[in-house]
């Protein structure tokens, strides 16, 4: 085994920033509906968010397993390769986090890496079966999935609940909805964090470190874990606010469902090896959600930004990854140009994201009507809305009971007048 050169300890440490990036970027997913019900307090809901994050790192490899041999085939890549994937991601990952937009840090790597790779040593170093069973197909199955669950289950709680104080309820829901919180945030760190191990394996075995289909070792889960709670506990907060304010209005019962149904999807998934975007999941869930609520109603702008995003991110973090691969291929002064410019570009996107400064303050407050115009219910919104449970045997004898009419009234005898026969 060969000793780690300085080319790729660059590349590990970029890639726990890009975890970091991942962190305050998809910290949304566990707790923007906890804070928009004021269930938790923002400092407190990251900082528990963050330490879970660390706990689900060390609870599988699976996913780690499928990024580090599955998506490429590891001969003939170059270390350099990693570190181009990585730039790509990064880059997307604060772009879409200066715009708000709830995004896929997983497919911004996953991205990276293609390009990178095809830009490197052509398409047959990507194996197209694995991108298509375990990337594309979740992350089209996945939000779908999670998003009924989510409205299904919100549905059946408000049908439940019908006879009951809503006040009296809230506060049993918002202690679920920590509980379901603290369960999507261990889902996340058992995902997420995954992806960086393996991309950090990845990068071992291209340098000779390690052997093909190598287990990360525990230094590189330590690090990728401690990388993404620290990240997580920054708090990406423009995310935040649109997540939990800028797609839909929850109540406590809305925002323990969606948490439930994305915990479910999320843990599922990590247990099968699918690396699916986290973040898809959850806003989908929140859709859903809000759609399950009868008269609730799903800002359908903020969602198509958000789906437009969602579909840009594999070929514009593929792009870049392409171009720095490219600018890396030329030898030492390409790495270190293409490390320059990451460096400047992530100061630049910080620099404008201080123009209007977003932070645990302001985080509750209702998105500006550029992020997040109001809007009527739409078509969707008002198809699903209208599709209700079929009514009960006593609902049905009542509307029966005041339909009929009640008999006339009968004028009594007048004793003046002579009975007639």
């Amino acid at each position: 085994m060969e000793h780690i050169t300085l080319l790729l300890a660059i590349v590990v440490v970029t890639a726990l920033v890009f975890d970091f990036t991942n962190g305050f970027h998809d910290t949304a997913n566990a707790m923007a509906t906890t804070i928009s019900t004021g269930a938790l307090k923002p400092k407190a809901a990251v900082a528990m968010s963050a330490a879970l994050n660390l706990v689900g790192a060390f609870l599988s490899v699976e996913v780690a397993k499928t990024i580090s041999g599955g998506i490429i085939n590891e001969k003939g890549i170059r270390t350099e390769v990693i570190f181009a994937a990585l730039v790509g991601a990064i880059l997307w990952n604060l772009v879409t986090w200066l715009l708000g937009l709830p995004s896929s840090s997983s497919h911004a790597l996953f991205g990276g890496l293609i390009g990178a790779a095809v830009m490197s040593a052509g398409w047959s170093s990507v194996n197209g079966s694995t991108v298509v069973t375990k990337v594309l197909l979740p992350a089209v199955a996945a939000p779908i999935v999670a998003g009924v669950a989510s409205m299904l289950a919100t549905r059946l709680t408000y049908r439940i609940n019908r006879n009951t104080d809503e006040k009296a309820t809230a506060k049993g829901y918002r202690a679920g909805q920590i509980a379901s919180a603290g369960l999507v945030s261990l889902a996340h760190g058992t995902n997420d964090a995954q992806k960086t191990m393996g991309i950090i394996t990845l990068a071992l075995v291209t340098g000779g470190v390690l052997h093909p289909g190598a287990n990360p070792p525990m230094w590189v889960i330590v690090s990728a874990g401690m990388a993404i709670a620290m990240g997580t506990y920054l708090g990406g907060w423009r995310i935040i606010r649109t997540m939990g304010k800028g797609l839909t209005e929850l109540a406590p019962p809305q925002g323990f469902a969606a948490q439930s149904g994305a915990a479910t999807v999320i843990l599922a998934s990590s247990h099968l090896g699918f690396s699916l975007s986290t973040t898809q999941v959850c806003s989908g869930s929140v859709m859903g959600a809000g759609l399950g609520r009868k008269g609730g109603v799903v800002r359908w702008s903020t969602a198509t930004r958000m789906f437009i995003a969602w579909g840009l991110t594999l070929p514009a973090a593929g792009l870049v990854g392409a171009g720095a691969e490219f600018l890396t291929g030329q030898g030492t002064w390409g790495v270190v140009l293409v490390a320059i410019l990451l460096i400047a570009g992530s100061g630049f996107i910080w620099k404008l994201s201080r123009r209007q400064p977003v932070d645990h303050n302001d985080v509750t407050a209702t998105a500006t009507p550029a992020e997040s115009p109001a809007e009527p219910a739409g078509v969707v919104t008002t198809a699903i809305a209208a599709v209700t449970p079929p009514p009960t045997v006593a609902a049905v004898a009542a509307d029966l009971t005041a339909t009929i009419p009640a008999p006339a009234p009968v004028a009594p005898a007048d004793p003046a007048r002579p009975a007639t026969v």
